[in-house]
């Protein structure tokens, strides 16, 4: 089959990735076999090419966000059949679905709705479902009445914004000014240009001095030590990229929370438990689809022959919404 794969331990960059002839996997006893229809791209796809990964052999195929068809089933395995349509969001710690056919545990797949495309579903996975365990796994909705998502326009925070609003919230958001229209269409009740605007300031005005009852950060450290200072008594920090530092934070005082996302650590906790819920996430994220309560705003569709300039595409933020290779 081809595959989009890494092909030794010394390619580290988009330029030296190959598509090639490698050996259709076979299913272990608790895995299924995906024919792939379509495969999502994301920033992290071309950061583990640089970075590496110590449990790779090679060549090592990519690719985190699948969407396809069934074909075989592990001895062990009885929920799913052939001809299921599933999707899953991968570990990268093995081989992934930039191919035509992949292997995957069946703790992480959930049925895709008859309404729903395969090329919909692939571009509800990795960003998707970290907006979804922020919002509907990590925060309390119980006291919070304002809530700050950071970086609007990406593939969490559009997401995250779309979630927030579901649970009647007052949401302000962060974004470049290039990409202010493109997040009014997600009707945050508050933009803030960050490149223009003191977003510190701003969010003391817009909360009467009383700051942010909830933050989901998407930008970083330097960002996450800034929100802890932003929010609200009872505030919580939900922090996806890097965790803040506390030193000479108010937290006992203010009573402040903070809680971490890392999504695809579940596949190597291993707590079955928290594995399956990758599973459980993806199905209530496609009903949520299928039912009309959250959509994708853009999603740009190409063929897998140009998967490589795909990833340059995401690696270089020429991407507003998602980037979808389609393998038929």
């Amino acid at each position: 089959m081809k595959a989009l794969v890494v092909d030794t331990p010394t390619d580290s960059s988009i330029e030296q990735l190959k598509i090639s002839d490698v050996p259709v996997p076979q299913p272990n006893d608790d895995e299924v076999l995906v024919k792939v229809h379509a495969a999502g791209l994301n920033p992290v796809d071309y950061k583990i090419v640089e970075s590496g990964v110590d449990a790779w052999t090679y060549p090592h195929t990519l690719g985190l966000d699948v969407a396809g068809e069934i074909v075989s089933l592990g001895k062990n395995v009885t929920k799913w059949q052939v001809g299921d349509r599933v999707s899953g969001h991968s570990d990268l710690t093995k081989n992934g679905c930039f191919a035509e056919y992949v292997a995957v545990p069946t703790y992480e797949l959930a049925e895709i709705p008859a309404t729903v495309t395969y090329t919909t579903a692939a571009s509800f996975l990795c960003g998707a479902l970290t907006a979804y365990q922020a919002v509907e796994r990590k925060a309390n909705f119980a006291t919070v009445r304002t809530v700050l998502i950071h970086a609007g326009a990406g593939g969490v925070g559009s997401i995250a914004i779309q979630l927030a609003k579901r649970h009647g919230c007052k949401v302000f958001t962060t974004v470049s000014s290039s990409k202010r229209k493109y997040v009014e269409q997600l009707a945050p009740d508050v933009i803030i240009d960050y490149q223009t605007e003191n977003v510190t300031q701003r969010l003391k005005e817009l909360t009467n001095g009383l700051g942010v009852d909830l933050i989901i950060d998407t930008v970083g450290k330097r960002e996450a030590e800034k929100d802890l200072q932003r929010l609200a008594y009872n505030g919580r920090l939900v922090t996806i990229v890097d965790v803040p530092s506390i030193t000479d934070m108010p937290m006992f005082a203010q009573g402040l929370g903070m809680d971490v996302v890392n999504l695809g650590g579940a596949h190597l906790s291993g707590n079955q438990y928290q594995q399956m819920d990758l599973g459980r996430m993806n199905a209530e994220m496609l009903q949520l689809v299928a039912n009309g309560e959250v959509k994708a705003l853009g999603i740009d569709v190409l063929p897998f022959e140009q998967i490589i300039e795909g990833l340059k595409m995401v690696k270089n933020h020429q991407v507003i919404g998602k980037v979808v290779v389609k393998m038929d």
